[in-house]
């Protein structure tokens, strides 16, 4: 097949400041090195700076030795492991829910759980700014998607009333911390529409997994909203260092996943070591409870530095935190000369996130200290308004 249409896609993408490259990094983390120089790291999102900790690390290995390297089939052939079940086992409890399950991803999750939700005969009333996978999902749903504007409860009441007479299920889906403006949901008032309309509410909770909440189990159980909201999905890839995703819920829709959703069913199950790893998280997490009010605190002394500029930094109120610059050339720019100057922090454009509103998104971690964070906002402050 011909291939000339291709170079022309690209072609534009380069002419309006979209071009996207996948650069090797040497490392992972908040403080990595480059080039043999110390770089300040603000575009991971190992938020609590656990991908290296030693007893994560060795829970790993410990998988590794022994099961192996791969699972080595799908979980309903041979391919669910006793550690499986037992990571499964403490989500559900961390979470406050009778069940959980585990999926190859995060994306994954939502791929497979919305579509089991949702289909052709139903409704889908989703946040405007709900993550890209989230909108997949509900594209191979096929139910009718029905958008709301970003955190808007009275907008989503009048989209509840609008099709109140519709027949078939309805679905609402929201994030907890957006990630890319790192704002956070209303979600008592949310889960009490979605109540008040007989819907269902699931929530995206990525970034608020291990960040937020009693020993980071997410804003769902800090504002004890556990039996209000439907499905509370996190990952296994942000806080918690690793890889996978996974989906809280009931016993009785755990099972129904279980029976349902292509992304569980055909699928190899995640590896030993993968799932290994986020068991030793999870012991992380319960001997440090204080670790995600830390890295808020820290992020919010941040935030201070940039407000004190005037930077936008929209409605941030997590450890993301965008600065908006608008244009994509001069966003792109900006990050490269922080780079220069041993910041990495990424530039995010359209279609991640609304034509005109390109930005730095950065990431605060534990690895960032108190001095970490003055010197990277007095190069930030200076990049942006230079």
């Amino acid at each position: 097949m011909r291939e000339d249409w291709i170079q022309p896609i690209l072609d534009e993408a380069k002419s309006n400041g979209l071009e996207r490259n996948a650069r090797v990094f040497p490392e992972t983390g908040g403080k990595i090195k480059v080039d043999g120089k110390e770089v300040l790291n603000f575009s991971s999102n190992d938020y609590l700076d656990l991908a290296r900790h030693r007893h994560v690390m060795d829970c790993a290995r410990e998988a590794l030795d022994q099961y192996g390297i791969g699972s080595t089939a799908s979980r309903l052939v041979t391919g669910t492991l006793p550690i499986h079940e037992e990571l499964e086992t403490r989500l559900a409890k961390e979470k406050g829910y009778e069940s959980s399950l585990v999926f190859g991803s995060g994306y994954m999750a939502n791929a497979g759980t919305i579509p089991v939700l949702a289909g052709r005969d139903d409704l889908i009333f989703a946040d405007k700014l709900v993550h890209a996978s989230m909108i997949d999902a509900c594209k191979l749903s096929g139910a009718r998607l029905v958008r709301f504007a970003h955190n808007d409860v009275l907008a989503l009441e009048k989209r509840l009333e609008q099709y109140a007479d519709g027949s078939g299920r309805k679905l609402v889906i929201t994030e907890s911390v957006f990630s890319m403006d790192g704002d956070i949901a209303p979600l008592a008032d949310i889960a009490a529409l979605a109540e008040k309309h007989e819907a269902m509410l699931m929530v995206d909770e990525a970034h608020s997994t291990g960040t937020f909440g009693p020993h980071g189990a997410g804003l769902v159980r800090e504002h004890g909203l556990e039996n209000s909201v439907t499905v509370s999905m996190g990952t296994m890839s942000k806080a918690m260092a690793g890889y996978g995703g996974f989906v809280a819920c009931s016993e009785k829709l755990r099972n129904l996943l279980v029976h349902s959703s292509r992304a569980f069913i055909y699928t190899t199950a995640p590896p030993p070591a993968v799932i290994g790893a986020a068991l030793g998280i999870m012991d992380v997490l319960e001997a440090s409870p204080r670790l995600g009010n830390i890295l808020q605190a820290n992020a919010d002394y941040f935030r201070s530095l940039l407000h004190a500029t005037d930077l936008d930094t929209l409605q941030s109120q997590s450890q993301i935190i965008p600065i908006v610059i608008g244009d994509n050339e001069k966003a792109v720019a900006v990050s490269q000369k922080l780079r220069e100057q041993g910041i990495i922090a990424a530039a995010i454009r359209p279609p991640t996130v609304p034509s005109g509103s390109a930005r730095l998104r950065l990431s605060i971690t534990l690895a960032h200290h108190v001095d970490d964070l003055e010197h990277a906002a007095n190069l930030i402050v200076d990049a942006v308004k230079t």
